[in-house]
């Protein structure tokens, strides 16, 4: 499965990944069918070519009419939640729409549900975050890369009267990742938007070395005179995109709790994967006086920390997080989907590092052809698993890509 690899060295906005995607092979139409689906009426798209500095874009504009009234994020989250939307994108997008409500809140000290979207910009959000991230699973792509992002200089005039650039929710969300001022006399280089798609979608810096395949360039609304204001999209095929093994830095939060009831602290573990949390567990510990408790292990992002660890505060009875930045080895996976008659069957397939694949039939799926069909659920297992292996032997890529 390809990879795309963003090269920010002009900023990145929501615009200029929509353009960036049409640019390397994102069908137009589909674009243009966008608004639609989203029930965003009377909304249209224009695509056109331009020229940033020398080279040529594509630019992605989008007409929208007066709207009855802003939204704030729980709005936006129940548009995008019965706009049809698959579900993998749906997550996404609605961890991008939380980390702007939530960075926007805590900079202004008010709860992220009552952070409130002006009407165009509302809207402008919800196609530009859901159509990158719909946009690249249509193309495919399974994993994305970012390199460092060009912040701009300056200051900008926002509702809130002037602020520095780069804004500061704008810099909130970009925590964690590898920024650098500038050019000189950019001005705002990066919009809320485009920073909380690099927080949701990057599994980190570009790697040392991959394999071209096409190339684009999205085009921002500023036309600096001899220098390209555009984002770079590398669609790229990346030696550890299968088989290798990957090392990316993680951090680890870690709390032990002696004085929550079982049922509480597995609800506790739900909430925080639902979150956005990598991985957690929970271990059974001995605590001061022989007391018997857990400790919570939460995998996150570096650029989600401190969100989650806030969140673990929140909804744990403990009264404090350890926090360490780790280092882990995955194998990557993609989540393939098999046809057995009448039913589809979800099998992960996990890449090894001596070339061969593990593959694990979704038991939810297994169970309910086994159902149907009055097999045994060793034996649809059984069959699930050889076709998706032989799919990926064969080099066949087929539905619903995604990353561990």
């Amino acid at each position: 499965m390809p990879s795309a690899i963003l090269d920010p060295f002009s900023g990145i906005a929501g615009d200029m990944m929509l353009g960036a995607l049409i640019d390397v092979g994102l069908d137009a139409d589909w674009l243009r069918a966008l608004p639609a689906r989203l029930a965003l009426d009377q909304v249209t798209v224009r695509i056109e070519r331009v020229k940033r500095g020398d080279i040529s874009c594509a630019k992605v504009d989008f007409d929208i009419p007066p709207q009855p009234h802003g939204r704030h994020i729980r709005d936006i989250r129940n548009l995008v939640d019965v706009a049809g939307v698959p579900e993998g994108v749906r997550e996404r997008s609605n961890r991008a729409f939380t980390a702007i409500a939530e960075s926007e809140g805590e900079i202004h000290g008010v709860p992220a549900e009552r952070v409130h979207l002006h009407e165009v910009g509302a809207v402008d959000a919800i196609l530009d975050i859901v159509g990158s991230i719909w946009g690249l699973e249509q193309l495919g792509v399974e994993r994305v890369y970012c390199g460092p992002i060009a912040l701009g200089d300056g200051t900008v005039r926002a509702a809130h009267g002037i602020l520095p650039v780069p804004a500061p929710a704008t810099l909130k969300l970009l925590e964690g990742h590898p920024v650098r001022p500038g050019p000189e006399g950019a001005g705002e280089l990066v919009t809320p938007t485009g920073a909380a798609l690099v927080r949701v979608l990057s599994a980190g810096p570009p790697p040392a070395q991959y394999v071209p395949v096409r190339s684009g360039f999205g085009a921002g609304t500023k036309d600096f005179k001899g220098r390209a204001n555009a984002l770079r999209i590398v669609i790229a095929e990346v030696d550890s995109d299968r088989g290798a093994v990957r090392t990316e830095e993680v951090v680890q939060l870690t709390a032990d709790i002696d004085d929550m009831e079982p049922e509480a602290l597995a609800a506790a573990a739900d909430s925080l994967r639902t979150a956005g949390a990598m991985d957690v567990v929970t271990v059974p510990i001995v605590m001061k006086k022989g007391r018997l408790g857990s400790r919570l292990e939460v995998l996150v992002k570096p650029s989600d920390s401190r969100r989650m660890e806030d969140l673990v505060l929140q909804i744990t009875t403990t009264i404090g997080v350890r926090r360490a930045r780790i280092q882990r080895s995955v194998l990557a996976r993609e989540v393939l989907t098999v046809g057995i008659p009448g039913e589809e069957i979800r099998v992960k397939v996990v890449g090894l590092p001596t070339g061969g694949v593990r593959a694990k039939p979704e038991f939810a799926d297994v169970a309910k052809v086994a159902l149907a069909s009055g097999r045994s659920v060793d034996s649809v297992s059984r069959q699930a698993r050889e076709m998706a292996e032989r799919l990926v032997m064969a080099g066949v890529s087929r539905a619903d890509p995604r990353t561990t």
